[in-house]
């Protein structure tokens, strides 16, 4: 692997190696991912389309969605339980992945 030479350097105490910052950063933002799963245990990724497995009502926005819908490219927010989706007429959508199930 080759390195810039304008990269500023961190001592790294888990490897023992002096590592520039830039890799040191995607190492410690990997270390630091959240595993999502879904209603069966499918590991799911940002941009992945879901099913619902059950009805869920929407509250505040007074509807019911359907057991089957789709929802296309779902967002993963950081925490092990919930993702950020979009649905027509449902502004600021978020799931709990117990309830999807990955197409």
């Amino acid at each position: 692997m080759t390195y810039a030479h304008d990269d500023d350097y961190t001592y790294d105490e888990d490897s023992g190696e002096w590592l520039p910052d830039s890799e040191l950063a995607a190492r410690r933002a990997q270390e630091n991912a959240v595993e999502v799963r879904d209603a069966v245990g499918n590991l799911l990724a940002t941009g992945d389309s879901v099913t619902l497995v059950k009805d869920l009502t929407v509250k505040g926005a007074g509807q019911t969605l359907k057991q089957g819908a789709v929802i296309p490219s779902i967002r993963l927010t950081g925490d092990a339980q919930e993702i950020d989706c979009k649905y027509p007429g449902i502004k600021g959508l978020v799931l709990r992945a117990e309830f999807v199930r990955k197409r």
